[in-house]
């Protein structure tokens, strides 16, 4: 029996954080390699540079890049929309998502101390972007780097995998007897968005190109739909939530949607202004309707790498570029029928 005394001491509880072993501040340059653009337009205003590095502040961290991803989003700002609004100083680094070794931080118990192999993303256009040997990122938007992933290989997962989690988990709440319908499953939003579904117990059907049929089954997909060869509407009915990845931007794929969900179901539209009108379109037919925007939450990616290390999900990476790159990077993005990420190898490991 515990003697008074003894239930008065406090609880001791073992840090479950991993070890890490304290590296002396490296050594920052005052310049860097960059990729930048001085105006809007296509993808060849992408130029190499040389610019100052990031001075971090607050709970910021500085982060080495050795990798970072390529999304839509930085094409379309690039092309004058998606963020560009926000841009108030020229030229510009693009790239949210990053990979790399954190070089300095805030104070000297942070929980990612110099040294630390870290994913997330930036708060461009905040602050300058990934397309850079050095980054400043918002602790918040930070988690260890999952063990099991390269740094090429996590450089794909943040901005992808937090918007896929945002709609699966948190927005369409996925369970077990769930249907979901996701467009694109084969995109890098789509790929982890499957992965989720499938591990949460819903009953996933997604469409894609046809290499991509076989490949989404493997992910969890129980059913597949060839959009080259098949209407969707024909072959899905009854469905709980549509994540809709395309919009209306061609062959009205968010309108034609709202045939297959069922009453009181849902429509999360995710893609920027490709669909102004779905409210109104949704509530219509007695339909729930959301647009989303990624919330940079290392809390989430922190679980996400736990699920990547454990095999339950993975990424998968179709395209490498040296950031030098960069250019052609976007022009193979914006072709379109990307399987997974593009990658761009901005630093040695």
């Amino acid at each position: 029996m515990r003697t008074n005394r003894e239930r008065e001491r406090p609880m001791r509880f073992r840090s479950t954080r991993p070890e890490t072993t304290l590296h002396p501040a490296p050594a920052v340059p005052e310049t860097m390699d960059a990729v930048v653009f001085d105006a809007p337009g296509s993808s060849e205003v992408l130029r190499s540079a040389r610019i100052p590095v990031p001075t971090p502040v607050l709970s910021e961290v500085l982060v080495r890049v050795v990798a970072a991803g390529v999304n839509p989003i930085d094409a379309k700002t690039r092309a004058g929309r998606g963020m560009s609004a926000a841009i108030d100083a020229w030229p510009s680094v693009l790239g949210l998502d990053v990979s790399g070794v954190v070089v300095r931080t805030p104070f000297d118990a942070h929980p990612f101390p110099v040294g630390t192999e870290v994913y997330g993303m930036a708060a461009v256009p905040r602050t300058g972007g990934t397309y850079a040997e050095y980054v400043v990122v918002p602790t918040l938007s930070l988690a260890r780097k999952p063990l099991s992933l390269s740094h090429v290989e996590a450089a794909g997962v943040p901005l992808a995998a937090l918007t896929a989690w945002g709609l699966v988990v948190e927005t369409a709440l996925a369970h077990q007897g769930q249907r979901i319908l996701i467009h694109a499953g084969g995109g890098g939003v789509g790929h982890f968005a499957v992965q989720f579904a499938a591990y949460f117990g819903a009953h996933v059907i997604a469409t894609g190109s046809p290499r991509n049929l076989s490949w989404l089954r493997e992910l969890g997909a129980a059913e597949v739909v060839d959009y080259t060869s098949t209407r969707f509407e024909d072959v899905v009915a009854d469905v709980d939530v549509v994540i809709d990845l395309i919009g209306n931007v061609s062959d009205d794929t968010g309108t034609r949607s709202l045939e297959v969900i069922r009453p009181g179901g849902m429509l999360i539209e995710v893609p920027t202004g490709a669909w102004p009108g779905f409210r109104e379109a949704a509530a219509a037919r007695g339909i729930r309707s959301t647009d989303y925007k990624t919330i940079p939450d290392g809390g989430a990616l922190a679980t996400i790498a736990r699920l990547l290390d454990s095999g339950a999900v993975r990424v998968y990476v179709d395209r490498v570029f040296d950031l030098a790159d960069a250019a052609a990077a976007h022009f193979e993005l914006e072709r379109g029928h990307t399987r997974g990420k593009i990658v761009l190898r901005v630093s040695d490991d």
